[in-house]
């Protein structure tokens, strides 16, 4: 499948392996700027570790991985974000007891430019910081829910799930990353909710401009509304990509992964 939008991240024949459990092996696979990419297979195919990769969380036994033409094997995980990779977990990283506001700040970490010498001494500076990056959570919540504005400094653990998807996403986005991975973010919700998720989407990639969503899932009605590519994943190898209907008409992903009765629609 040809692409004509620019390459910001590749794999070059990757493995990762626990002992002798080869949870990832020779994965190669590239992604464009302004893209919506798919990743699926069955569980334990490796999707999960591939995004433990990408971010730093695993250091690969084998294999290289760029980001803008630049190597980040070896790199840890806040390096990693701070070039510009976000992204959401499929089981929830929020602070439970803290407030939405708190939950999205978290992730400024990497943007502020105030230090300790500042916080001491130049409290003003601190303070038009913070209010910045509060004015930005504020617009980005709009953009998924206004709503929960009215909640910003409640618990974001009284939020229903699909809000607090949104503060999880919100939290990648806050950085302006260039890459936001999305980790099975419908895990949990109902199909109305997860309708409005594919929403959500659509509203991410129009509110930042060049982003590429990255995104694990394994219910087909997300992949088929939001992907423009689509990479399947089985026993930690890559089996195909191309196209919704490409791997879905695929021999191998029926099998593997769809099964033989699946039709496309």
């Amino acid at each position: 499948m040809s692409n004509s939008k620019k390459r910001i991240f590749y794999t070059e024949n990757i493995e990762m392996r626990f002992g002798g459990l080869y949870a990832l092996r020779d994965i190669s696979i590239d992604i464009f700027e302004d893209e919506i990419l798919g990743i699926i297979g069955p569980n334990g195919s490796g999707k999960t570790t591939l995004f433990n990769v990408i971010t730093g969380f695993y250091k690969p036994t084998a294999g290289n991985f760029y980001f803008m033409e630049n190597s980040l094997n070896g790199k840890e995980p806040y390096e990693i974000t701070e070039r510009g990779i976000s992204r959401t977990y499929q089981i929830s990283r929020l602070c439970l007891n803290l407030t939405v506001l708190d939950n999205i700040l978290i992730g400024t970490y990497f943007r502020q430019r105030t230090g300790y010498l500042s916080s001491l001494f130049d409290r003003k500076k601190l303070l038009k910081e913070v209010e910045e990056f509060k004015r930005r959570a504020i617009h980005l919540l709009e953009v998924f829910n206004p709503g929960i504005i009215d909640r910003l400094y409640e618990p974001v653990g009284a939020l229903p799930q699909i809000d607090r998807r949104r503060v999880e996403i919100c939290r990648a986005m806050i950085a302006i990353p260039k890459i936001i991975l999305l980790d099975e973010p419908s895990a949990g919700m109902n199909p109305d909710e997860t309708d409005e998720l594919m929403k959500d989407i659509w509203k991410l990639k129009s509110e930042m401009e060049n982003v590429t969503i990255v995104i694990i899932e394994h219910d087909m009605s997300v992949i088929s509304a939001v992907s423009e590519r689509v990479i399947v994943l089985n026993f930690g190898r890559k089996i195909t990509e191309g196209t919704y209907e490409e791997v879905c008409n695929n021999k191998e992903v029926r099998e593997s992964y769809l099964g033989k009765e699946f039709v496309y629609e």
